[in-house]
């Protein structure tokens, strides 16, 4: 076994990227790496190949031999190939094509007003709470939920039982436990699709329910959203708070107009890299990019968060500017046809989010050292268990 650098690379601060993409993608831009599984794959951190990547049909999330498949490790989720390789692009395109009214410009306004209200009772509960408090607990967990079970329909009460199967099925060490919470979420949601059959009600596992015969692939389908729906809001929430008091310049600017959230939300997005190491993909046919071949078969491994970065690409990279200009819009929902449905429901959230916090908490702060957040460890997503602050 050849010595290869392995992913995921440590970092001292989840708001950093490890140096160690910045020299790869000086070296190469796209390298061959050993993933936690053992496997190789070929990690990509320029922003142009990335998103060339992210555009090619060529590259799949099925696998032309899926048992022999490189993982990029044990969790059933998103650490290996999902999906028929003749059947992929067909089920693909559809799926897009049914999720696409329930993020439609229209629903979103429609939420938008909704959510907003949703933030300043938020606020307002925290308001009466005595500092120190967790804001992961009181604002960056509960907002997300409660918009994803307006948006899909899912009953508010039953939110602390999928959001712990939600976390359970992020986890990336225990194979079977995630395995296990996959299902379990699977026999939720398709009790949810049953009664959305004989009590239709204007929400997406209704809209589905009517679209769709098989109630497996409708299952399967509405757990994935409401684990993606919420979890990764959920951490750039908190991330965003850090950037922001990390930012105190930029603070006073968004303070100050607070019509500059969208710009802020922006940066967030960029510079939020909760996971690092994204999801594996194949190539389902030879694929010549940067001077290199990627043999059909392998593994291409797109880190949005590193090419958000990529120096070549947005002067001072590192840099929080909310006033940045978006000539190259970042990677991190994807992009073409790999661009992530749900993106306009996270901005909604996040400009409901940065558009009111720091006008209702003008002082807000963290009451303990960003060094000292406890973290979740062994998930997809990186992120804190806990925010603690004050005012």
């Amino acid at each position: 076994m050849r010595s290869l650098p392995t992913i995921p690379f440590e970092r001292s601060s989840l708001l950093e990227v490890p140096e160690a993409y910045r020299e790869l993608r000086a070296e190469k831009g796209i390298a061959k790496v050993r993933t936690p599984a053992g496997d190789e794959v070929w990690l990509v951190s320029g922003y142009e190949d990335a998103r060339a990547l992210f555009n090619d049909g060529r590259l799949g999330r099925s696998h032309p031999d899926p048992d022999n498949a490189p993982r990029l490790s044990g969790s059933p989720l998103l650490g290996g190939p999902r999906g028929d390789v003749a059947t992929e692009k067909a089920e693909h395109d559809r799926m897009r094509r049914l999720f696409m009214p329930a993020f439609s410009a229209r629903r979103m306004k429609r939420l938008s007003g909704h959510v907003g209200s949703l933030v300043d009772e938020r606020l307002e509960h925290l308001a009466k709470l005595t500092p120190p408090v967790d804001l992961h607990a009181e604002l960056s967990f509960p907002l997300p939920v409660l918009v994803i079970c307006q948006l899909l329909g899912v009953p508010f009460e039953d939110r602390e039982y999928f959001s712990g199967l939600s976390y359970r099925m992020g986890d990336m060490r225990e194979r079977e436990r995630a395995q296990a919470a996959m299902d379990e979420m699977s026999a939720y949601t398709a009790g949810l699709i049953e009664r959305k059959r004989h009590e239709p009600a204007e929400d997406v596992l209704s809209d589905l329910a009517g679209e769709l015969d098989d109630d497996g692939t409708i299952a399967e389908l509405a757990g994935s959203l409401l684990f993606a729906g919420h979890e990764t809001t959920v951490n750039r929430i908190d991330f965003g708070v850090l950037l922001l008091l990390a930012n105190p310049g930029q603070l006073d600017l968004l303070r100050a107009d607070p019509g500059l959230a969208p710009g802020a939300v922006e940066e967030i997005l960029r510079l939020a890299s909760p996971s690092l190491h994204g999801l594996a993909r194949y190539a389902h046919e030879d694929i010549e990019i940067g001077g290199l071949t990627i043999r059909r078969g392998e593994a291409v491994v797109i880190t949005p968060g590193a090419a958000n970065r990529d120096e070549r690409i947005y002067p001072d990279p590192d840099a929080f500017d909310l006033r940045r200009p978006l000539t190259d819009p970042h990677l991190s929902f994807g992009y073409g046809p790999r661009f992530c449905v749900g993106a306009s429901l996270a901005r909604v959230e996040l400009e409901a989010v940065f558009s009111r916090l720091f006008q209702r908490f003008p002082t807000l702060r963290l009451a303990v050292p960003e060094r000292e957040l406890p973290r979740t460890e062994g998930r997809i997503a990186d992120g804190y268990a806990e925010l603690p602050v004050a005012w």
